[in-house]
C-alpha cells in the first residue's frame, strides 16, 4: 500500500476496556504518533507530520481504572467515533481460561460493522479473543498469547490457532492481523507501519525504539508444562510425585504404579483430568527442566538429555526443537547469555 500524503495520515483507532493494559494500549498510540514524525525530530531537530492519526476509544469517554491500576480515558466513544481503517485491541488482562461470551456486546457489534465497512483489524496478545467472540476469525489463521491458545482454540473451534507464531496476518485481503503474547505488540506496530506506510518507516520506528522483530515466534518463551485444576485426587497425587521423578525410566508406568490403578485405567484418567496424555505431560516437564539448564549450567547437551531422563540424545534434540521452536544449542546461547546479563546488572 502507498503511503498516503502528509494531508491525509491513516487512522487507526486503539480499542480500551476495564481489562487493557496501559503498556500496550499507550505503546502503540506512540508507535504510531511517531510515525512520519519523529525521525526528522531526531535526525534534525524539526518534527514531521504524523502520518497515522492514533486515537483512544471505548465504549464510553468515561475515565476507568486499567488491569494495573492506571486510569485511562478515552478520546471517543465507540458511537461517535469516525470510520477507522486500522483498530487495534491490546490485551485483555483475564486469567487463561475465562470466558468472554456475551461480554463486551457494544464493541463487539461495533467490530464487526468496522470491518464490513473495509478496516483491517487487529489484536495483540490475549486481544484475540474479542475477535473471536465478534466472528471474525471463524475459518482464519489467528494466534494469540502462549497462555491463551486453549482458551481461544476452546471457545471459538472454528479458528485455525498457530500457538508458536508471533504474527499472523489472515481473512479477505489480509484484514485481520494477531499477535502473540506479550511485546509482540511491537511486531504488531511495525507490521502496520510497514503495510500502510512502506518498510522504510518501519525501519526507522524500529531505530527509534529499539524494537525487535521475534523471529524465532513465541514457543521459546512459553511455558510448556502450564497448571490446571485436576479434581481427580489419584492424578493430582501422581502430578505431585512425576514432578521428583521425571527422569525415571517407564515414567508412565512408574506413575500408574504410583497411583494404585491398573495403567490402562490410569492413561484414561490422566488425559481426561489434565488434557495431556501422561507421556506428553512428562515430556512437558523434562523439557521445562532442560530450558533451566540450559540457561544456567555449562552442561554438554547430552550430559543434560541424560540428565533429564533421554539416553537417545538425538531424540531429545528433535523433541526440543518440536516442541520449543529452536535447538537446544541455539536456546542456549540466547537464554544464556540473556540470563548472566540480566544477573551482572543485579550486581
Amino acid at each position: 500500500m502507498q503511503a498516503p500524503s502528509a494531508k491525509t495520515p491513516i487512522t487507526a483507532a486503539i480499542v480500551a476496556t476495564p481489562e487493557s493494559s496501559a503498556s500496550t494500549l499507550y505503546g502503540m498510540h506512540d508507535v504510531f504518533c511517531s510515525a512520519g514524525r519523529d525521525w526528522d525530530f531526531i535526525t534534525t531537530g524539526v518534527p514531521g507530520k504524523s502520518a497515522i492519526k492514533s486515537y483512544v476509544v471505548g465504549e464510553t469517554t468515561e475515565t476507568f481504572t486499567a488491569a494495573n491500576g492506571v486510569p485511562i480515558t478515552p478520546q471517543v466513544s465507540i458511537a461517535d467515533c469516525p470510520p477507522p481503517q486500522i483498530i487495534c485491541i491490546p490485551d485483555l488482562h483475564l486469567p487463561p481460561g475465562r470466558s468472554i461470551a456475551g461480554c463486551y456486546a457494544a464493541t463487539v457489534e461495533w467490530l464487526r460493522s468496522c470491518y464490513d465497512r473495509g478496516a483491517t483489524l487487529t489484536a495483540a496478545c490475549s486481544g484475540s479473543l474479542l475477535l473471536g467472540e465478534a466472528g471474525l476469525l471463524d475459518g482464519c489463521d489467528a494466534t494469540t498469547h502462549w497462555g491463551f491458545t486453549e482458551t481461544l482454540a476452546r471457545d471459538y473451534p472454528q479458528v485455525k490457532v498457530h500457538p508458536a507464531r508471533a504474527l499472523v496476518a489472515s481473512g479477505p485481503g489480509q484484514r485481520l492481523i494477531t499477535a502473540g503474547g506479550g511485546t509482540s505488540w511491537q511486531d504488531l506496530s511495525l507490521y502496520l507501519v510497514a503495510r500502510f506506510l512502506g518498510q522504510e518507516e518501519a525501519m526507522r520506528i524500529a531505530r527509534i525504539y529499539l524494537l525487535d522483530w521475534h523471529h524465532n515466534g513465541q514457543l521459546p518463551y512459553a511455558a510448556l508444562a502450564r497448571s490446571r485444576q485436576v479434581e481427580d485426587n489419584r492424578i493430582a497425587a501422581s502430578q505431585e510425585w512425576i514432578a521428583d521423578h521425571y527422569a525415571e525410566a517407564g515414567p508412565v508406568g512408574a506413575m500408574a504404579a504410583f497411583s494404585g490403578l491398573p495403567e490402562r485405567s490410569f492413561k484414561r484418567r490422566f488425559t481426561k483430568a489434565t488434557g495431556m496424555a501422561p507421556l506428553d505431560y512428562v515430556h512437558t516437564l523434562r523439557l521445562e527442566e532442560a530450558k533451566q539448564m540450559l540457561e544456567s549450567d555449562d552442561l554438554p547437551i547430552e550430559a543434560i538429555a541424560n540428565e533429564i531422563g533421554y539416553e537417545d540424545a538425538s531424540f531429545f534434540r528433535r523433541l526440543f526443537r518440536r516442541k520449543v521452536g529452536m535447538s537446544p544449542g541455539n536456546y542456549r546461547r540466547r537464554f544464556s547469555a540473556f540470563r548472566k546479563a540480566l544477573q551482572a546488572a543485579a550486581e
